[in-house]
């Protein structure tokens, strides 16, 4: 489960994809009280920030747009509370490049 720090832009399919389908998840483990995941450390760093969560769909949203994507599922804005800004990192924004470098597939990084 990961939701990453760098720009959208720099990610491959497989990578923007994913992530949109994790953000989904943590949305409903925090909004929904759902159990699954609920102490992975990715959704714990989201906790009291999903105003910051909802703008990193919103900016994976652009990018499926930039890219000819179809998106059909918008997140409910009124539970966008808490923090606008992340400030806590699994991995910082550098590791996390050196991991997608490791991977060795499209991301721009």
């Amino acid at each position: 489960m990961r939701i990453w720090d760098i720009s959208p832009a720099r990610l491959c399919r497989n990578h923007l994809l994913g992530e949109h389908r994790e953000l989904h998840a943590v949305w409903a483990v925090i909004t929904q009280g759902k159990k699954g995941y609920s102490r992975h450390p990715e959704t714990l760093r989201w906790k009291g920030k999903l105003k910051a969560l909802f703008k990193r769909h919103a900016l994976l949203v652009k990018e499926f747009s930039r890219r000819k994507y179809r998106h059909k599922s918008a997140l409910d804005e009124r539970l966008a509370t808490g923090k606008a800004k992340q400030d806590i990192f699994v991995h910082p924004c550098r590791r996390q490049m050196a991991i997608l470098r490791k991977k060795k597939c499209d991301c721009k990084v």
